[in-house]
């Protein structure tokens, strides 16, 4: 452990941000660097207590009192390669994770958790800082070649983990940059391309090949893809947007949270130089509806517009600051969340349901109808409040519903299974019923957080090397969270 009770002397630390009104002139990454002492001292709170729980937290399964232990002791470097055992992209993680390891940390039975997501952050950052980092290449190659189709977290990592023991891989994406939902679904405040770019960087390095621009069954046909390759991986993500079936939703201002969020990606990456009106905020009444990490995105980037206003509607009840009892330590807990966006400016609206859009005789978004909504503690159902209706001004509404599945079109032609949850289906061994066909990530488990898309890839990768050498020397994590 790091000082012996230091969890007793030592308050948590969360990262600093810029003034709201600095931070919303521009897009870029808004976050303050914290003081290594100060970091350092907050990994001495990590407590020696006995069953790591942060461990089964974690999806990757992360080593976090080893590499607390080392950040205390000043030894950076090493908690590094700590940190890089498990996880192939830290500075992913430590920017989005929403860090289940600190709600399963020990300490936060008493007081608050260990700021891990900041310490993992920092060490990476570290890392590239003091040119620690570099491009790691395989001593030999197997002479066995992978696609992988889908550029996002999951099949970045399954790249990563598949060359360094030797087979050639080659990583397909029909966007015209690597990344997926990194590149165009996480707003830059939250996650600055280059980022991005300074990974693929040393991956390319690390010789695997990136092909952009190309579309599965067009550029590169079925059989082609089947005759090249020995074995195939297919982690392009959930991307069919959940659509919300009520009267007016095909008018002008009703919008997907992805396709604006995209759009303003590609706005801020300079590839197109104006913003489409319909993706533009800018002195328009905006309603978000949707709760999650998405609609904060979008309610951030409606305010970087300078939007009139913004409004988050949200159909379950408003959260409680605490732990419920039914709620306890160490599940993730269900308590109110506000992020930076909300601080922003928003006004969050609970236990409210979305009956109709409103248009003019245009056909141009003028408002919405809502009535308020309770559970049904018993079945969970939503019930309507009579007499709660109300009408709601707004040109502009950003649905960030989630998404139901992966798009069918690529799966139906390598002739693979969909679940009957809407995902590609596949055995404990992340294999389809073609034995050389693999899936991770999203595409696989269905919508759910980049740690688990990583830890996806990771897990995938020990399967295909596996199948394709008879026996696997990468590392995995057991079904009981640990290595």
């Amino acid at each position: 452990m790091g000082k012996i009770k230091g969890f007793k002397e030592i308050d948590r630390i969360d990262e600093k941000y810029l003034p709201v009104r600095d931070r919303l002139k521009n897009y870029k990454e808004f976050t303050v660097t914290t003081k290594k002492t100060d970091l350092e001292n907050q990994s001495a709170r990590c407590m020696d207590c006995g069953v790591p729980f942060c461990h089964s937290g974690c999806p990757l399964g992360n080593l976090i009192p080893d590499f607390n232990d080392l950040v205390y002791n000043k030894k950076w470097k090493e908690a590094l390669d700590v940190l890089h055992s498990t996880n192939n992209f830290p500075e992913f993680t430590g920017r989005l994770c929403p860090a289940p390891c600190e709600a399963s940390c020990v300490l936060g039975i008493i007081d608050p958790p260990v700021s891990i997501e900041l310490i993992e952050k920092s060490i990476i950052e570290e890392g590239f800082k003091n040119n620690w980092i570099k491009p790691v290449k395989p001593k030999s190659r197997t002479g066995k070649k992978i696609a992988i189709i889908g550029s996002g977290p999951a099949g970045l990592a399954a790249s990563q983990q598949l060359n360094s023991v030797g087979h050639n891989i080659v990583v397909f994406e029909r966007d015209n940059k690597i990344g997926g939902l990194l590149r165009y679904g996480i707003p830059d405040f939250k996650l600055e391309k280059n980022i991005i770019d300074r990974r693929v960087k040393i991956l390319k390095e690390e010789g695997i090949e990136f092909k952009c621009d190309v579309n599965i069954g067009e550029d590169i046909s079925i059989n082609e893809l089947q005759k090249k390759f020995d074995a195939i991986l297919i982690s392009t993500g959930s991307t069919k947007k959940r659509f919300l079936n009520i009267p007016g939703n095909d008018l002008h201002g009703v919008e997907q949270a992805m396709d604006f969020l995209t759009h303003n990606n590609k706005y801020v990456d300079n590839q197109i130089n104006s913003h489409l009106d319909r993706f533009n905020a800018k002195e328009k009444n905006v309603i978000v509806i949707g709760g999650g990490d998405t609609g904060s995105d979008c309610i951030g980037t409606s305010n970087r517009h300078g939007a009139s206003s913004v409004i988050n509607f949200e159909l379950s009840n408003k959260p409680s600051k605490k732990r419920k009892s039914s709620n306890p330590w160490p599940y993730w807990p269900f308590t109110l969340k506000t992020t930076s966006s909300h601080q922003e400016g928003v006004s969050r609206e609970w236990s409210i349901l979305t009956k109709k859009f409103i248009g003019d005789k245009h056909n141009n978004l003028i408002g919405l109808q809502t009535v308020n909504v309770e559970v049904d503690i018993t079945t969970g159902e939503f019930n309507e409040i009579p007499n709660s209706e109300k009408i709601w001004d707004c040109d502009m509404v950003i649905l960030a519903l989630g998404f139901t599945g992966p798009e069918e079109d690529l799966p139906n032609m390598l002739k693979v299974d969909i679940d009957n949850r809407g995902n590609i289906s596949s055995n404990s061994d992340y294999q389809t019923k073609k034995n050389n066909i693999f899936t991770a990530g999203d595409c696989r488990r269905g919508q759910s957080l980049i740690v688990w898309a990583i830890s996806e890839g990771r897990e995938a990768s020990y399967y295909i090397d596996k199948y394709l050498m008879g026996k696997s020397n990468l590392p995995r994590k057991s079904s009981h969270g640990d290595l």
